[in-house]
């Protein structure tokens, strides 16, 4: 069963976790929530909501709660961008693939990764 999904700042924070590894509340707030204008409050409420959703897990280190993705970071964001293109783009890969082709940069190393990654859905294609 998938995970519920996702809304753009939670799997913006969920990106954040995956990229620091284990951090507080009060990191968190520090090194994400200040910079987006969101109260301390907030970040526990959606950091809550996350680990509610099955993205998160926390565990307590002297005295205090520590939070990491519930999956290896690869793993989670492949989770949460799955919710993403389900939920904000119908299911369709294409308007992200449009985006990537007009604006994103690509390093020749993401490039390869893309280029296999369409050999493995030809493959899978072909193989049906």
């Amino acid at each position: 069963m998938s995970k519920p999904s996702i809304g753009d700042q939670e799997l913006a924070l969920l990106h954040y976790l995956a990229e620091h590894g284990g951090a507080s509340v009060g990191e968190v707030a520090s090194g994400f929530g200040e910079p987006r204008g969101l109260a301390r409050s907030t970040v526990l409420t959606m950091m809550e909501r996350l680990r509610g959703k099955g993205y998160l897990k926390r565990r307590q280190l002297r005295g205090m709660f520590r939070y990491s993705t519930a999956t290896g970071p690869k793993e989670a964001m492949r989770s949460a961008v799955g919710s993403f293109v389900e939920k904000t783009l119908s299911g369709s890969v294409s308007p992200f693939v449009a985006w990537m082709s007009e604006r994103a940069e690509v390093s020749e190393t993401e490039l390869a990764e893309l280029e296999a990654l369409v050999a493995q859905l030809q493959t899978r294609r072909n193989e049906s």
